[in-house]
């Protein structure tokens, strides 16, 4: 069976684990099924969700996602054992590569086969949480003698994923499939390379749960918004994880103009390669009903959890963003 239509809210809320809390009970209190991390910078991704678990009794809490270089499989295995017993059933640990801008430049650590150490990590943490000693030499991981008590629950693992390779393997290898920022015509290939790794490992592909975080904003002036999204994100696809993505989606000459720019530090030209067309293809922007039509098509074409991350700092438009998607209004 298909898993439910889910949405959620993003996390954290900024910097202020305050308000993080207070987000949480605002979701519990409005319907919403699900809190999904980011982990990029304070507050600390996993210590949040531990702090946050006595204010979403009902919540189900993920991470999107940790980046499996910056903690051991050790670390992560001992992690989600804690969050597991203090909200059994209610937690998904999702682990990721990152990008090169978070992996080699913030943290100093190479980014460096990243469907490998993904796929062993995983099979790694999950030996580990199911109580099994550690014995792996891998090729890029490698550990010997640790154990911890296995969980009563277990804490399912999502994976990451933007091209086929890394998507077929998060499918085959992983519980369910992590998205992030596709131009709407790449979607329904995305989903077919899911299909492909579920059908791989034995699976029924309309089992494996896919999350997708989308970018949203519930407004009457979508070209300001329109234009504050290209200004925001166009660093992000001059990154090669996403510039490469952008490429293969189909949008070759708008990678490479991105590229160009971000090299000659151009900053109208990097942020003029996303034109409006293609922010509109990428964030959900306009007014409520325009929204919740183009996430129930995602619904449609095969995302099952709809993480809403509101392209805005200013309170009132977050809370009108995060208001057209409770239940009353987006009913699932």
């Amino acid at each position: 069976m298909p898993p439910r239509q889910r949405v959620a809210v993003t996390l954290p809320a900024g910097t202020s684990v305050a308000e993080s809390i207070e987000r949480v009970r605002w979701a519990e209190e409005n319907g919403y099924d699900d809190g999904w991390m980011a982990d990029s910078g304070p507050p600390d991704s996993l210590t949040l969700m531990a702090g946050l678990a006595a204010h979403a009794p009902t919540l189900r809490l993920g991470i999107a996602v940790v980046p499996v270089y910056s903690r051991t499989p050790a670390v992560l295995a001992a992690t989600a054992n804690t969050l597991g017993q203090l909200m059994p059933g209610q937690v998904i640990l999702g682990l990721g590569a990152s990008s090169q801008t978070i992996m080699d430049q913030w943290h100093g650590v190479p980014l460096q086969k990243p469907v490998t150490r993904v796929k062993e990590t995983t099979i790694m943490v999950r030996s580990m949480l199911a109580g099994e000693k550690s014995d792996f030499a891998l090729s890029t991981l490698h550990s010997r003698g640790y154990r911890q008590p296995p969980l009563e629950q277990e804490v399912p693992i999502y994976l990451a994923a933007l091209r086929p390779k890394m998507i077929e393997m998060a499918a085959e290898v992983g519980d369910g499939v992590i998205f992030n920022l596709w131009p709407k015509g790449a979607l329904p290939k995305m989903i077919e390379h899911v299909h492909i790794g579920a059908e791989r490992a034995g699976k029924d592909p309309m089992e494996v749960e896919v999350v997708n975080r989308h970018m949203v904003l519930v407004t009457d002036d979508k070209q300001a918004a329109v234009e504050a999204f290209r200004a925001r994100m166009a660093p992000y696809y001059a990154t090669p994880v996403y510039n490469n993505f952008l490429a293969w989606a189909g949008y070759e000459d708008v990678a490479a103009t991105i590229t160009e720019g971000w090299a000659a530090r151009d900053r109208e030209k990097t942020m003029g390669a996303i034109s409006y067309d293609l922010a509109n293809e990428i964030a959900v922007i306009g007014t409520a009903d325009e929204c919740r039509e183009r996430i129930r098509w995602a619904g449609e074409t095969g995302i099952h959890t709809h993480i809403i991350a509101p392209l805005s700092l200013d309170g009132d438009e977050i809370r009108r963003t995060f208001e057209a998607f409770t239940p009353e209004n987006f009913p699932r």
